[in-house]
């Protein structure tokens, strides 16, 4: 039979236009570049990490494409607004949104304070609501969008000394299957990606202990890039994802098994 298409012709976002969340440093920088090399235009937010921002720009603009950079806190309601109509300005559209800054402040329950409770709540899933909230109204009318949630196996099985942080990412695949159901019928597709172990600065940085532990569970032994999670973003952001909603699905060499 004669191969009437291929997945290089497929995966293919010209004349989309996105946001990303957390598109600085990481995994979000490597999807804000991963869209763009797709044929995407980018926006991205910093707070703190300005000149890597920057960079990543520069990158997406390297491809022939527009980025944008708006100085927005995730976890207000005011920014996620000023941040989409910016977008739009810029752009002339929005088609993909993709939410992906999150922030961890570990303690056991016990000792967990109200600040770290409600910080890690505020920016990992109130973050992700406001930016929902700003899109919904455009691709409820225009019949089409892409919205991608960033969230964690541990928002799947829990983990010792992250009651805040799996409980925000837990919320967020309540969140993502909710907004599938509501905004189904207007031809946006709302799924969820739960990255495991992926080797950034913040796990470069991390006892030497976490990396053994982690390792000892993941299947395929080898922590994973930030480009793994990335291309399955690029994939669920394309015609080639079509047909799925509602879906959580891990990037993890199998360490949730």
């Amino acid at each position: 039979m004669e191969n009437t298409g291929s997945t290089k012709t497929q995966l293919n976002l010209d004349g989309k236009s996105a946001i990303v969340t957390g598109g600085s440093v990481g995994i979000g920088a490597s999807i804000a570049i991963t869209l763009a090399k797709c044929g995407a235009n980018v926006a991205l937010n910093y707070r703190k990490h300005k000149e890597e921002a920057e960079e990543v720009i520069r990158q997406i603009e390297k491809y022939g494409r527009k980025g944008l950079l708006v100085q927005a806190d995730i976890s207000s309601f005011e920014d996620a607004e000023k941040m989409f109509q910016s977008s739009l300005s810029a752009f002339g559209g929005v088609d993909i949104l993709v939410n992906n800054a999150g922030i961890n402040w570990d303690g056991v329950i016990w000792k967990m304070s109200e600040e770290q409770w409600d910080s890690v709540m505020n920016i990992n899933l109130k973050g992700y609501f406001n930016y929902i909230r700003a899109v919904a109204p455009l691709f409820r009318e225009q019949k089409f969008g892409k919205i991608i949630n960033v969230t964690s196996i541990n928002g799947l099985r829990g983990k010792f000394g992250q009651s805040n942080y799996s409980a925000s990412k837990a919320g967020i695949i309540g969140l993502t299957k909710t907004v599938a159901k509501e905004l189904g019928k207007y031809g946006v597709n709302v799924n969820a990606v739960a990255p495991g172990l992926i080797e950034t600065d913040m796990m470069k940085n991390a006892d030497e202990s976490v990396r053994t532990t982690a390792m000892a569970d993941i299947v395929l032994s080898r922590i994973g890039m930030p480009e793994d999670v990335a291309n399955l973003v690029a994939f669920l952001c394309s015609d080639l994802g079509r047909h799925i909603t509602g879906e959580v699905i891990k990037v993890d060499g199998g360490q949730y098994i």
